[in-house]
């Protein structure tokens, strides 16, 4: 097994660096190795872009995320907060950010639609968003920060107020007092203070109320509300993510396959005609296309569908211990990397399946390099290249269905 892994990646090398069996020299190895660097970048760019062409759960669904933090929250006034949170960002921008056109823009130009529910939750908050609603939000805005101005003044007062009475009990005159205001006037000034906090509190409640009141909040409060909406934005939303890396996936190995197939045969058609340098740049390409594709499976099965399935299985059978699944990873990956192998030996790489053309072309049986027609054994990889043939006893080439000499039907099992 590791004999016929060691064999495989000399060939892989020897492959990769050689002219017609000939080393490459190394200013043109250098040269090939920077188009491999600029040719790869340019296909990583290349998956990045297609994988996005259909949009995303996020962008099908943009009001699942406000949606679900407005039913977790758990403050008293989160009504007005949700609504604030349209307003506050856009206070001064001078024309509305409609909400329900940039929800639709992830449409143009990709695949996939936008939630119709999500739209119409986009419809309801460009309502919102008017230049009287806004005004509401400023007028509380600046009111909170006079609360919090006046706060700090009580706080600053109280300090003097309690190293004034101090001064009192000890019995120091005024005059001699640390302190710019004297106990009485920090008492009149707290109480007046406190007067007007309370006011600004109540005049800022009563806004929030009118806000939240208004037609355009109640109705869109209401959907908030909706379970039903809700449910079905959320399960479509589970949906889409679920299979969003296998849609992924499928993009990028269309823009992956038709460059592989294509690298294949140019390399295929230049060994035929023995033009080198274009077999080992099509060697190159076709190293460079599979080795995203590899990374995009395992990427996949990190996050895709099959993640998916064990996840749901370990937590039917077994609750919390879902590091479970990094051991059906770590026993799974080998197993399908050893039945990789072993296909690519039997069927892909395997002798006896390429015996007949590399006999054709003065190829070792065995290695594929280069022998002479004369050659027992080949000069590469020590691979004798015959048989007896066990009705003439002629020596006849190894792995072909009948002998050379007298056409005897070999047994090739």
């Amino acid at each position: 097994m590791f004999a016929r892994i060691r064999r495989l990646l000399n060939q892989f090398f020897n492959r990769s660096r050689t002219i017609n069996n000939e080393p490459l020299n190394k200013v043109s190895l250098i040269v090939i190795i920077l188009i491999d660097i600029f040719i790869l970048i340019n296909v990583f760019a290349g998956l990045d872009d297609i994988s996005r062409w259909h949009i995303s759960p996020t962008q099908a669904y943009p009001c699942y995320s406000e949606w679900r933090d407005y039913r977790t929250q758990k403050a008293k006034d989160k009504d007005y907060q949700t609504i604030q949170l349209i307003l506050s960002p856009y206070n001064n921008t001078a024309s509305p950010p409609l909400f329900q056109q940039t929800y639709q823009q992830a449409e143009e130009g990709n695949l996939g639609q936008v939630s119709e529910i999500c739209l119409n939750y986009g419809k309801y908050k460009d309502n919102i968003y008017n230049t009287a609603n806004r005004q509401i939000v400023t007028t509380i805005n600046r009111k909170q920060e006079q609360i919090n101005t006046l706060e700090k003044s009580n706080r600053n007062i109280r300090a003097q107020y309690d190293s004034t009475l101090l001064e009192k009990i000890a019995g120091q005159r005024s005059d001699q007092s640390i302190n710019a205001v004297s106990a009485e006037k920090a008492k009149q000034r707290l109480d007046e203070n406190n007067r007007n906090i309370s006011t600004l509190s109540q005049e800022i409640s009563n806004l929030k109320n009118q806000l939240v009141t208004k037609s355009e909040s109640v109705t869109f409060i209401n959907l908030l509300k909706d379970n039903k909406q809700f449910e079905t934005v959320e399960a479509g939303y589970k949906q889409a993510s679920f299979w969003y890396p296998s849609i992924q996936l499928a993009f990028q190995s269309l823009f992956l396959l038709p460059l592989i197939f294509v690298a294949l045969l140019v390399h295929k058609f230049a060994q035929r005609r023995r033009y080198g340098l274009i077999s080992l740049l099509s060697w190159h390409l076709l190293v460079i296309f599979l080795i995203p594709l590899i990374l995009k499976i395992f990427e996949f099965l990190q996050v895709g569908a099959v993640f998916e399935f064990l996840f749901n299985i370990i937590s039917a059978l077994l609750g919390g211990l879902l590091f479970l699944i990094s051991y059906v990873y770590i026993l799974v990956i080998p197993l399908i990397g050893f039945g990789i192998i072993k296909f690519l030996q039997r069927v892909v790489f395997n002798p006896k399946v390429q015996a007949a053309n590399r006999v054709q072309n003065s190829r070792c049986i065995n290695c594929a390099k280069k022998i002479r027609h004369q050659d027992s054994h080949c000069p590469h990889c020590g691979y004798y290249q015959y048989v007896e043939c066990p009705n003439c006893h002629n020596l006849t080439y190894k792995h072909l269905s009948h002998c050379r000499e007298c056409g005897y039907s070999q047994d090739l099992s």
